[in-house]
């Protein structure tokens, strides 16, 4: 998968405590997503999640 530029995206993936909070609290799911790419690959953004895959984007360096 690529993004809108053709940029190859980053496939990762996250344990199954933040997957349940898909289910029940989808606010917190995207918060505790979010917060934990931040901490694993900081400058990278979640672009789509479809589990079990998560897939990033390299923002370093990027201008926006």
């Amino acid at each position: 998968m690529n993004d809108e530029f053709g940029q190859p995206l980053l496939k990762s993936m996250m344990g199954n405590r933040i997957w349940k909070l898909m289910r029940v609290d989808r606010k917190a799911f995207i918060r505790e997503t979010e917060a934990y790419f931040a901490r694993g690959y900081p400058g990278w953004k979640v672009i789509r999640v479809k589990y079990p895959i998560v897939y990033l984007r390299d923002d370093r360096g990027r201008s926006v």
